[in-house]
């Protein structure tokens, strides 16, 4: 068995010393690729590549993922934080928690027409913090729910992560982005179920009372919200009702965003040259990715490694629990060094095998990874959120760490839930109203 995985620590030695000279996930990926097939295969290494990568890379499913990164990219340009929290802050002033609630409410909203964790963590969190801040908050509890409730933008659709990993396992990314609503939502009612709790027993909880409003007054103010809501129910609505793939849904979503920003006066040459660009670095970066894990791969699959790897697991006779228990430590682990969309194109070919041996649902296993990932985006040292944090607030990242930590146990608590009812997971996708070519 041992000389089986001898090529692994080949691999990992490559990998490790690629990444540790700074050279990029996406060209570290493709040299291990290289390395792997010179000593494991006689097949021409060039032509592998280049039939590998333009395979990966010319994906009908993958070409949702620049449309929604591009309608995030529109959407920070927007005054949107500014009107969400308008529009929340009347109904969020009574709930045990007072206004810390729009953190999580206002990343929920979101991360619905974002998909990614960053551009939803910067665009609430510019118009919270003071906000909240100047409102006499805990700062711990207002950087600690901020930076939680940002990973929502993996998991409720449009996700960027749920993206990758529906084109890397060829999966349907609109039964993939059923399966995240229940439980996004699950996950931030808990977020803002611990806020509701530390509230009423933290005796550093005291601050500045809102004044009183008028149903009247919530109702004028609520209407700041029906521009996001629309946008909300055109991307989701039409991918749930049938009457648009993940890419058409993304298209819909980029125009009704450009439309959002003309009708706030956001729309100019220049904010829209730098969403371009900006979409442009992020999707690219996340092409050369997966073409390089696309290339691993195959790589892979010459030296056997995956199916023995699958099969030693399975002589283990671990139960599904025993497995997603070593999955969900090796992931936290993982995630401590790469970002969340490395560590699933990085690991599926070695885990899908396992989970798909064990009986495991692909597409609950889906949301399953996301909330691991989503766990990595808020750990030392890594942790991307905590980087973004750092820089909004000028805090220590071990200030930042420690008040994410609350938000990192619930995540915990929600892969115990997922776990416990998979169907949270598992209903939308089942009973969805599903086009060819979702």
């Amino acid at each position: 068995m041992a000389q089986e995985f001898w090529p692994l620590a080949i691999f990992l030695f490559t990998l490790f010393m690629l990444l540790g000279s700074g050279v990029w996930i996406g060209l570290a990926l493709l040299g291990v690729a290289f390395v792997g097939m010179e000593l494991f295969t006689t097949r021409p290494v060039g032509d592998a590549m280049m039939t590998t990568i333009w395979r990966s890379s010319s994906s009908w499913s993958l070409t949702a993922l620049p449309l929604f990164i591009w309608m995030g990219e529109i959407l920070y340009r927007t005054r949107l934080s500014e009107d969400m929290f308008r529009g929340l802050s009347p109904w969020m002033a009574r709930l045990p928690g007072g206004l810390l609630h729009t953190n999580v409410v206002g990343c929920t909203v979101f991360a619905a027409v974002s998909g990614s964790s960053a551009a939803t963590l910067t665009t609430v969190g510019k118009m919270s913090i003071p906000e909240l801040m100047k409102r006499n908050y805990p700062e711990p509890m207002v950087i600690g729910t901020l930076a939680g409730a940002a990973t929502l933008g993996l998991m409720i659709p449009p996700s960027l992560t749920l993206i990758v990993y529906g084109v890397t396992i060829n999966e349907s990314i609109s039964k993939l982005f059923m399966a995240g609503i229940l439980p996004g939502l699950v996950l931030a009612a808990m977020f803002m179920g611990y806020i509701a709790i530390y509230s009423r027993l933290s005796s550093r909880f005291e601050p500045t009372p809102e004044p009183e409003t008028t149903l009247a007054e919530k109702l004028k103010n609520s209407r700041f919200l029906i521009p996001v809501l629309l946008l909300i129910t055109l991307v989701i609505g039409s991918m749930y009702l049938g009457f648009a793939t993940a890419t058409e849904a993304a298209t819909f979503g980029v125009l009704g965003a450009m439309a959002l920003a003309a009708a706030q006066g956001s729309l100019n040459w220049q904010s829209l040259k730098d969403s371009l660009m900006g979409a442009t670095r992020t999707s690219a970066m996340i092409a050369l990715i997966l073409a390089g894990a696309a290339f691993l791969s195959l790589s892979m699959g010459f030296t056997g490694l995956p199916r023995a790897l699958a099969t030693w697991i399975g002589s283990l006779g671990l139960t599904r629990l025993e497995l997603l228990m070593a999955l969900l430590v090796f992931y936290i682990v993982l995630g401590c060094f790469l970002d969340g969309i490395s560590s699933v194109v990085l690991t599926m070919a070695v885990v899908e095998p396992m989970i798909r041996q064990a009986g495991i649902d692909i597409i609950w296993f889906g949301i399953f990874i996301v909330v691991v990932v989503e766990m990595a985006q808020i750990t030392p040292p890594i942790g991307f959120n905590l980087f973004v944090l750092q820089g909004m607030t000028g805090h220590e990242m071990n200030f930042i760490a420690k008040a994410a930590i609350p938000m990192f146990l619930i995540m915990v608590v929600m892969v115990f839930v997922l776990i416990t009812f998979p169907g949270l997971a598992t209903w939308l996708p089942e009973n969805i109203i599903q086009r060819p070519g979702g």
